[in-house]
């Protein structure tokens, strides 16, 4: 993975994202439901906030310097939101577009 293109940083980007939803979805959660814990739960949504914010920004980022169509955008974006989504879209998306564009 090439870290200095901007599909190198988003892909990176939505690998600690998707991470972090994982984590609040299965472990935060059931820690603050299940258990009472609430600590957990506050430093992890605030990772994966910022996290999903710079997943966003660098999202348009990409979309603006290699010229991707809606399409792509569209269900880049809708990754995001879906648990194991930005695993599926780096797999079918992001991986094969870097390619294409290391060649």
């Amino acid at each position: 993975m090439n870290f200095a293109t901007t599909i190198g940083r988003l892909r990176l980007i939505a690998l600690f994202e998707g991470i972090s939803f994982l984590v609040i979805l299965f472990i935060s959660m059931p820690m603050k439901y299940l258990l009472g814990i609430t600590s957990i739960s506050y430093a992890v949504g605030l990772a994966h906030g910022l996290l999903f914010v710079m997943y966003i920004l660098t999202l348009i980022q990409a979309h603006s310097t290699y010229m991707w169509g809606m399409k792509r955008t569209f269900w880049l974006l809708v990754a995001s939101v879906v648990p194991f989504g930005t695993f599926v879209a780096d797999k079918k998306i992001l991986r094969p577009a870097q390619i294409t564009m290391d060649k």
